[in-house]
C-alpha cells in the first residue's frame, strides 16, 4: 500500500473503484444469474480500456449482460446487429447531400452507431470481413475516417462483441488482425444448477427489476487512468514476457512441444494486455500491487485467441487453454 502511495498518490481512488464495481455487480445480479466470472472479466476489460469478445451458445444472456452494464453507467449505448448484408457505412455513418440557403448544396456527415460509448457488436461473425474491418480503426485508434475526414470518438469507448460457436453456416471467421484488437476472449458457460433454478424463479414472474446507475462516464475515465498507475514488480514483468515469448514457435527459446503444437504465437499486444488487465484485477480484488495470481487469472482470456494451433494439436483435441496451463506449470516447476 505504501508503494502505491509513493508512486501514484492517494489510494482512496482504488477503494472507490472497487466499491463502484461491486455496486455494478449488485445491480446486474438483479437480472443476470450465474455469470459472475464473465461480469468480472468484462469489468476488467472496461477498466483497462480494452474490448471483449464473448463466445457462447444462444440463451446465456450475453446481449442482456452487455445492455445491463450500459444501464448501470451514464453511458451512450449502441447495438449493431451484424448480418451478411451489413455495410461499413451502416456502422461508421455516411455523407448525404443537403440543400442549404440560396439553393446551395453540401455534404453532411450523419454519424453511425459506432459513435457511442458502449458498442454491442451482436453476432459479429455473421458479416463479411470488409464490414468487420470497419471496426478496426475505431477499436484501435478511437477514431474513424469517412470520405477522407477523421472523426474522433468520445471517451470512454469499448466494443463488446458476441459470437455463436454452434451455427457456422453463413458465418465469416474474424481476421487475425481484428481478433488481436480484442483484449479478452471470454467463454460464456452454462449456469450452475442453483443459478439456473434462481433464473427460472425470477424471470418467469410478473415483477420487473430496474437497474440503477452506479458510475458516470467521467468517473470511469478517471478510474481507467488510476488503474494504469498500480505498481507492477519487476519479476511480474519478466514472468509475463517469458510466458508470451514461449508461445512463439519460431523463437529459439520456445519449448520443443510448442514448435509441434503451435503454428503462430501471441504478439507484443498480449504482453500489454496481461499487464494492464492484471492491474485492473488487482484493484477489484483489493490489492494495491500486481501479483502472479492476477496475471494467471486472466491469461486464458488474453492468450487463447492469439495462439494459432497446428493441425497436429487439433487432431489430438489439444486446446489453447491446455497449452497455457502447461506453460504456467512448467514456469512454476522451473522456479521452485
Amino acid at each position: 500500500m505504501e508503494d502505491l502511495k509513493t508512486k501514484s498518490g492517494d489510494v482512496t481512488g482504488i477503494d472507490e473503484i472497487r466499491e463502484k464495481c461491486a455496486g455494478i455487480k449488485f445491480e446486474l445480479s438483479k437480472v443476470i444469474h450465474g455469470q459472475d466470472d464473465v461480469i468480472e472479466k468484462i469489468l476488467i476489460c472496461v477498466l483497462s480500456r480494452g474490448h471483449a469478445l464473448l463466445m457462447g451458445v444462444p440463451g446465456l444472456a450475453k446481449t442482456l449482460m452487455v445492455h445491463s452494464i450500459s444501464e448501470s453507467m451514464y453511458l451512450k449505448f449502441s447495438r449493431i446487429q451484424f448480418t451478411p448484408d451489413l455495410m461499413p457505412s451502416d456502422i461508421l455513418g455516411t455523407e448525404i447531400l443537403q440543400e442549404g440557403e440560396y439553393g446551395k448544396r453540401s455534404f453532411e456527415f450523419i454519424k453511425g452507431p459506432v459513435f457511442a460509448n458502449i458498442i454491442l457488436a451482436d453476432e459479429i461473425n455473421r458479416t463479411p470481413p470488409k464490414t468487420q474491418a470497419a471496426l478496426l480503426q475505431a477499436m484501435q485508434e478511437k477514431q474513424v475516417t469517412v470520405a477522407g475526414k477523421t472523426y474522433f470518438l468520445d471517451e470512454p469507448f469499448f466494443v463488446l462483441a458476441t459470437q455463436n460457436p454452434i451455427e457456422q453456416e453463413g458465418t465469416y471467421p474474424l481476421p487475425e488482425a481484428q481478433l488481436d484488437r480484442f483484449m479478452f476472449f471470454i467463454k460464456v458457460k452454462y449456469p450452475s444448477y442453483q443459478d439456473e433454478l434462481m433464473l427460472a424463479r425470477t424471470t418467469t414472474s410478473d415483477g420487473q427489476r430496474e437497474i440503477s446507475r452506479v458510475m458516470s462516464g467521467e468517473k470511469l475515465v478517471e478510474y481507467q487512468k488510476l488503474v494504469r498507475r498500480v505498481p507492477v514488480p519487476d519479476h511480474i514483468y519478466d514472468y509475463v514476457v517469458r510466458i508470451v515469448r514461449k508461445t512463439r514457435p519460431d523463437l529459439d527459446g520456445a519449448p520443443s512441444w510448442i514448435k509441434n503444437l503451435v503454428t503462430w504465437g501471441a504478439g507484443p499486444r498480449a504482453v500489454q494486455y496481461l499487464i494492464i488487465g492484471a492491474k485492473a484485477r488487482a484493484v477489484l480484488k483489493g490489492s494495491y500491487l500486481v501479483r502472479k495470481e492476477d496475471v494467471d487469472a486472466i491469461m486464458p482470456e488474453v492468450l487463447s485467441h492469439r495462439i494459432l494451433l497446428s493441425f497436429h494439436a487439433e487432431t489430438e483435441n489439444i486446446t489453447s487453454e491446455n497449452i497455457i496451463e502447461r506453460l504456467i506449470k512448467e514456469y512454476e516447476d522451473g522456479n521452485r
